[in-house]
């Protein structure tokens, strides 16, 4: 009777030690599994899908920002429409059929050379890399809407940079990127030039544009309604381009009543496609989401700030220093100081905590921020907190981690409430896009001393395109279409805006 006894209690004392351990891992395997989750989940969310924005197809693990971006950014104010969403699985569909890999594929490479009009369901845009990381995603994006209004397959020459490195594929069961043994891989930089073509005869079988900062006249001719009738027979188009072209193809008669569908809020093209492109690898957002959950979740608010300085000599700069504190406490983004803590006008217990991200590839501006707000308290009694990710000192383009941290920086900034940026800056251009923000920009400074007013508050949240053909076919609609207007920071540039709230 004893031995039953002692024999039963050494069960009851088992049972309950394997239990706790069973709990104990339960608790670690969810710690594991919401180790991305952020802090300030609470807050309203956008759906995970976009609103239907991005596909179902995915698996989750292979990207997980896909997936985890709708956790740590707010609800977009700009809902796509159906036709745009529409439009992406239909893309999407013709990715798989013509892809690398497919038979299609393989029949229109083994055509090129040979010029004819014959040119199927197939046709091609190659989009190669070109300059620092901010101008290749502006480029990027308005590649594809030319895919998108013309139903050619994009694909991503990876010669100089591996962008396998940065995004995940953005379509699903198929890939974006240029097969190594393309045909022409080593003619991309000059297979046939624009202005070389002979138009009157047998159309090419491939066709080169250059859309760089000193491209010519007859690069142009591309924005042509009479071009753009040829260059639709030509199977393959490779794009040699830093800029944000898109908004002259709003000025594309052909194009415009499609565009209208697509976007029916029309300065809305980069803050769509690009969430729908702009997906970073599994290393980058561990990056974006190690930093956002250490220093920005527990804010109250957080305000971005992306210091480029363009005059020569660059690094630090107190009239730029000058120029920021000016703008981001003249529009009431910052607080002022207080000389005394007496000064102080609101003394709550809980003060509102500001999280101020700052990506500069210099340490100072940051530096001297942090100092302000803990050397004295500021007016309002908030706390002001500041962080800076990276402090490279100079561009690095096509150097992996340096890339990485640029796309991290960028994804931060796109997540703060505010954003202050330098003007014509594609990294801020970049940052406002995907987060859907209208920045304040700072003017660019003259004579090394601080303007007055400091910065803008921008119109619209597109990309400036800083070099469009303002002459020519264009000409007369630059100066009287109602959604394209002259940029605020660029003045020989044109940007998209709604007209609905500018006008």
């Amino acid at each position: 009777m004893k031995l039953r006894t002692l024999f039963f209690t050494c069960l009851l004392l088992l049972s309950l030690m394997l239990l706790s351990l069973f709990i104990i891992f339960n608790h670690q395997l969810l710690d594991a599994m919401t180790i991305n989750v952020p802090k300030d989940s609470q807050k309203p969310r956008e759906d995970k899908l976009l609103r239907g924005l991005l596909s179902e197809e995915f698996n989750e693990g292979s990207c997980l920002s896909r997936c985890q971006s709708s956790l740590y950014r707010k609800p977009s104010r700009y809902e796509p429409s159906q036709y745009l969403v529409s439009k992406l699985r239909s893309y999407e569909m013709l990715h798989k059929r013509c892809g690398p890999g497919t038979e299609a594929y393989k029949r229109a490479t083994e055509q090129l050379g040979h010029d004819s009009r014959s040119v199927g369901e197939c046709r091609y845009i190659v989009w190669i890399a070109v300059s620092g990381l901010g101008n290749r995603i502006i480029s990027l994006v308005s590649a594809f809407l030319y895919a998108l209004l013309t139903e050619r397959v994009l694909l991503v020459d990876q010669r100089s940079t591996d962008i396998t490195h940065l995004f995940c594929e953005p379509f699903p069961g198929t890939s974006w990127s240029l097969p190594l043994d393309f045909p022409l891989m080593g003619q991309l930089d000059s297979s046939r030039c624009y202005r070389a073509i002979n138009w009157t005869r047998n159309i090419p079988s491939h066709l080169s544009l250059y859309f760089m900062h000193d491209y010519e006249d007859h690069d142009k001719m591309f924005f042509c309604e009479r071009d753009q009738n040829l260059i639709r027979q030509v199977p393959w188009v490779v794009f040699n381009s830093n800029k944000y072209f898109a908004p002259s193809l709003w000025l594309i008669p052909s194009f415009q009543t499609e565009l209208i569908k697509l976007f029916p809020q029309k300065d809305t093209v980069f803050h769509h496609l690009g969430r729908y492109l702009v997906h970073p690898t599994n290393q980058v957002w561990g990056l974006i989401t190690r930093f956002y959950n250490a220093y920005l979740s527990r804010a109250d608010e957080t305000l971005g700030v992306q210091v480029r300085v363009y005059s020569n000599p660059d690094g630090y700069l107190e009239h730029v220093m000058n120029q920021i504190l000016s703008c981001t406490q003249r529009e009431k983004l910052l607080p002022q100081v207080a000389a005394t803590e007496s000064q102080v006008t609101n003394t709550s217990t809980s003060p509102k905590l500001k999280a101020v991200l700052v990506t500069s590839l210099y340490p100072e501006y940051s530096e001297k921020l942090r100092a302000m707000y803990w050397e004295s308290p500021s007016s309002t009694g908030d706390m002001v907190q500041v962080y800076q990710p990276s402090q490279e000192m100079f561009q690095q383009t096509d150097e992996k981690l340096h890339d990485q941290k640029t796309l991290a920086e960028m994804y931060l900034l796109s997540l703060t409430d505010n954003l202050v940026t330098s003007g014509p800056s594609t990294f801020g251009y970049v940052a406002q896009g995907l987060g859907g923000l209208k920045a304040w920009m700072l003017y660019s400074p003259t004579n090394h001393s601080t303007p007055d007013p400091p910065c803008f508050k921008a119109v619209s949240m597109e990309p400036c395109f800083h070099r469009p053909p303002l002459y020519g076919c264009q000409a007369k609609a630059v100066n009287s279409t109602r959604f394209v207007r002259r940029c605020e920071e660029w003045t020989t540039g044109i940007k998209i805006v709604d007209s609905a709230h500018v006008f």
